[in-house]
Order: C-alpha cells, then sequence, then structure tokens
C-alpha cells in the first residue's frame, strides 16, 4: 500500500491526536500521521499492533502531504493559537486549491473567522471535537464548520468514526467559518454549568446534611438511571464511591477544592454577553470555579462569616431541582446558540446540534433526546417557548425554588442553580421593572423612553 492512499492526514500524536489516528484506522480508514517531534512516530506505531497497515508515518511535513491522497484532507490536533497560525503556514505552499485543513482543537471562533478568510487557496475548517481521549478512540460528537466543500471531503471520513446513537452519527456540517468552534464553545459552557449544578446538589449533602461521599454516590447512582441519566451524573457517582488507597477515605475528601479551568467556559459568557443574552447560569459556573482558587481567602473568611446551617432536603426535591437546573443551563446555551445564527448569518439548526450532542460528548444525556424535537418545532422562537417545554420544565421549578429557598435561609451557596432559576423567573415576566431603569436613565442622563400609550420617544419632567 502506498503512501498516496491516505484517505487524510493527522498532524499531532498527543492524547487526542493519537486516539483519532487509531479511531480512523479501526475503521478501515487509511491515515497518515506526523508530529513535531518526529521521535513519536515509532513508538506509534509499534503500540498500533495490527491497525498500524492502516497507518503510514511520515517525519518531514512535506512527505506527510504527499502521503495524503487529493483532494487532501489534514486534520491538526495540535495546541490552539500560535502554533496553528504557524502551521497554517507552512501548509499553504505544499496543498492545493481543493484540499482542506481542519483545525480540531478548541479554537476561539474569531480566531477561526480570521483564519478562514486569510487561508487563501485553500479551504479551512473548525471542528470542534468533544469526548476525551476515549471519545476521540471510541466515537466522538465532532461539530464542523466550514464550506460545503469541506464537508463533502469529511463526512464520509468522521461519520464511520463518530459515536453513534440509535445508529445515527453525531457529527454534522453546523454552518460556515467559526460555526463549528462556536458550537463546541458553547457545549463547554453548558458543561460547566452542568458539572457546577451538580456540585451545588452535591454540597447540600454534604455540607447541608451531612452525608458522606460513598452515600451522595450511591444516591447519584440511582440518579442516572431515571430523567438525570447522563455523562456527568454517571461520572459523580462513580467518583464518589471510590476510596483513597493512601488515607482510606473516600478520594474526592482528599482532592484540594480548586478546580482548573481552560478557557471556553469563560468565552461563552463572553459572547452572551456581547450577542446581549444572559448566561447567567453559565457565568455563575465560571465565577465558582474563578472562587475556587482563592482558597487562603475563602479560608479566611470562613472564621470571620461562619454560620452555614443544615438543611432539610428530600433526595426527590433535589433530583427535580437539578434536573429543572440543567435545562434551564440548556436552554441558555441554545438560546445563544439561537443569537449567534442570526447575527454571523449561519443558520444553525439547534435541535441538529442537540442530536449530535446525545452521544460520544461530555454533555451527553437523556435531556438532549428530550429537548431535540422540541426545538425542531419552532426554531424562530426563544427556545423557552418552544411547544412542550412548559411540559418538561414546569413540574420540577417548585422544587428548584424549594431547594434554592432552603440554601440561601442556610448560608449555603448554590450560585448556579440560582442564577438559573433567577433566568427563569425574569423571562417569563411579562411587565418587568425596566420602566423604572428607563425613567432612572433619562432623568441622569436624558436618554428618552418609549411610552404604553403614544409612540415614538418622550423625556420626563423630573422636577
Amino acid at each position: 500500500m502506498t503512501r498516496t492512499q491516505a484517505r487524510v492526514g493527522v498532524y499531532g500524536l498527543g492524547t487526542m491526536g493519537s486516539a483519532l489516528a487509531l479511531n480512523m484506522a479501526e475503521q478501515g480508514i487509511h491515515v497518515a500521521i506526523s508530529n513535531r517531534e518526529s521521535d513519536w512516530i515509532a513508538p506509534f506505531l509499534a503500540e498500533a499492533g495490527e491497525l498500524a497497515i492502516r497507518i503510514t508515518g511520515a517525519v518531514e511535513l512535506a512527505e506527510f502531504v504527499d502521503a495524503v491522497a487529493q483532494p487532501r484532507v489534514i486534520i491538526l490536533m495540535i495546541p490552539s493559537g500560535a502554533p496553528v497560525d504557524a502551521m497554517i503556514k507552512r501548509l499553504i505552499p505544499l496543498l492545493g486549491e481543493e484540499d482542506t485543513v481542519v483545525d480540531a482543537g478548541n479554537a476561539d471562533f474569531i480566531d477561526t473567522r480570521r483564519r478562514t478568510a486569510e487561508a487563501a487557496g485553500i479551504h479551512f475548517v473548525g471542528m470542534g471535537v468533544s469526548g476525551g481521549e476515549d471519545g476521540a478512540r471510541h466515537g466522538p460528537s465532532m461539530m464542523v464548520g466550514g464550506s460545503d466543500h469541506s464537508w463533502q471531503q469529511l463526512q464520509p471520513i468522521l461519520e464511520p468514526i463518530a459515536a453513534r446513537f440509535k445508529h445515527d452519527p453525531c457529527v454534522a456540517h453546523v454552518g460556515p467559518d467559526g460555526a463549528g468552534h462556536f458550537v463546541k464553545t458553547v457545549h463547554n459552557g453548558i458543561e460547566y454549568a452542568d458539572m457546577q449544578m451538580i456540585a451545588e446538589i452535591y454540597g447540600l449533602l454534604r455540607d447541608g446534611q451531612g452525608w458522606e461521599a460513598p452515600r451522595i454516590g450511591a444516591l447519584f447512582s440511582d440518579w442516572a438511571k431515571g430523567k438525570l441519566a447522563s455523562f456527568l451524573v454517571e461520572t459523580t457517582a462513580k467518583v464518589l464511591q471510590v476510596t483513597d488507597p493512601n488515607s482510606g477515605h473516600p478520594l474526592v475528601d482528599m482532592i484540594r477544592d480548586q478546580a482548573g479551568q481552560k478557557g471556553t467556559g469563560r468565552w461563552t459568557v463572553i459572547e452572551a454577553l456581547k450577542l446581549g443574552q444572559s448566561a447567567s447560569a453559565i457565568e455563575a459556573a465560571v465565577g465558582a470555579r474563578a472562587w475556587s482558587s482563592t482558597k487562603s481567602a475563602r479560608l479566611a473568611a470562613a472564621t470571620q462569616f461562619p454560620g452555614a446551617e443544615q438543611v432539610d432536603l428530600d433526595p426527590a426535591s433535589l433530583e427535580n431541582a437539578l434536573f429543572a437546573g440543567r435545562v434551564l443551563a440548556h436552554l441558555q446555551g441554545f438560546e445563544v446558540l439561537r443569537a449567534a445564527s442570526a447575527e454571523f448569518d449561519w443558520s444553525l439548526d439547534l435541535a441538529r446540534i442537540a442530536e449530535i450532542w446525545r452521544a460520544g460528548c461530555i454533555i451527553r444525556s437523556n435531556l438532549l433526546d428530550d429537548l431535540a424535537p422540541l426545538l425542531r418545532q419552532a426554531p424562530e422562537r426563544p427556545v423557552l417557548l418552544a411547544d412542550g417545554m412548559a411540559d418538561l420544565l414546569l413540574p420540577a421549578i417548585p422544587d428548584l425554588r424549594q431547594v434554592v429557598g432552603a440554601a440561601v435561609a442556610a448560608g449555603l451557596p448554590v450560585p448556579a442553580l440560582s442564577a438559573g432559576l433567577a433566568w427563569f423567573d425574569t423571562a417569563r415576566q411579562g411587565t418587568g421593572t425596566a420602566n423604572l431603569i428607563q425613567a432612572q436613565r433619562d432623568a441622569f442622563g436624558v436618554h428618552g423612553f418609549e411610552r404604553t400609550d403614544v409612540p415614538g420617544k418622550h423625556h420626563g419632567d423630573w422636577g
């Protein structure tokens, strides 16, 4: 088999690149591979075992490009930012106008739009990949941006390696230029909120009711069999029941309470604000991670402002509260996607995005299977107003109110759950309080306001 028979090239043999290349080879796709540190290539081929027959290693970049059949597809699995720009500059002289370069990292969609415009002579694709190492190896969820030409090249390569939900491949061409990376960014924003809400329920059980980690894990394990069925709830159930071999305590209790973040949650919040949208639950989750990094300040504050109390909340109420909070966080994310679609003329199919998130990705859950048909019914309306949304959400809202109210009264933090509830209450308020804000703005800044009875711009005589 000659090198020119490779259908796709994967540059970058880190965790994700290696897993993706092996996934392709296992699906019968001949793949060329290369890496900046060329001494990684031989060990990778050795570890590939029988799959190595469908993998061509190349040390030099030109050799790597030549190993891929035309029109070429080159997938970059390298750190985002400057490394991608540098690699594009190196690749363009080696490629033709029908060739496609794919950035499959967690890139800022603004950079992807710029690269698409600047990549003269080739097609450039920003592709979001979710699922971590296991997903990349056995079936990720993939969100593809770029041109129709690129999708025609990529579809027969990506569909066989994608995760499946009832035989439906979890990959789609979501839109042009930066759409793929934007959708992945919002996916990660929802992930932030989902993880934070789960942690808040864990905190209420641990600090508010005195439950130990294994007992909480067993409860989450039960929840994972019902309406909260999801990868993150299942993962939570598992990690809470692991014992640390060194101390004999639950391993989670031995972990310092400082959470890291790579920026995609923050990007979601920033872009939501730019688009005039509220992603308050996601913002609360980002803020909670930021607070978690201030360990010494929190310890000092705990001595000066003590007083958290116990709460009496039954598991069924907590389950419903978490369900309602998760629904609201997802709706915020989809509303950001809807606004971005209009702003950038992307024509995003929100229902299809929900469908490709049903397997392979970190936020995969039964909830997305419930949301997909609701989003398809009226894509032009706010997602909260989709037919059937009230039937899904309203039964759980009273328990969310009870849980948030009890937590606030006890002094236990539930920032994401309370932000989601406040978003819902604001969204359903037919007559709000912005009339007072407009009066204030006119009183100190002569900004004007609209009246309820007479059209046009008006000013008040504020004395």
